[in-house]
């Protein structure tokens, strides 16, 4: 994650205009999120793609959101692999048994 955060914030950090404010970053992550459920219905949905649709991927649309929320980290000075620590800590802590375990 360290080396995607350096990357995305070399990208970034090129232009004059830097990183967008948090709110913009969370209405484009709303959108890019809105492209990657119209491509998640598309492919397992009822709603088939129109002949006029640019053929997009779900990789595409995931890597647009990995792209944005990883702007918004750097932005925000969030370290994703802290990030990330925490929220297993609370999966295997809290919800550690909220599931049922394969044998």
């Amino acid at each position: 994650m360290k080396e995607i955060q350096q990357e995305v914030d070399d990208y970034i950090g090129q232009f004059k205009e830097g990183y967008f404010s948090p709110l913009a970053m969370l209405a484009r992550l709303t959108e890019e999120l809105g492209e990657l459920a119209r491509e998640v219905n598309h492919y397992y949905g009822e709603k088939p793609k129109k002949t006029s649709e640019d053929e997009k991927s779900m990789e595409q649309e995931v890597g647009d959101m990995l792209f944005v929320l990883t702007c918004l980290a750097n932005s925000l000075h969030i370290d994703l692999e802290e990030s990330h620590e925490l929220v297993m800590k609370k999966f295997k802590t809290r919800d550690k048994d909220r599931w049922t375990k394969k044998q």
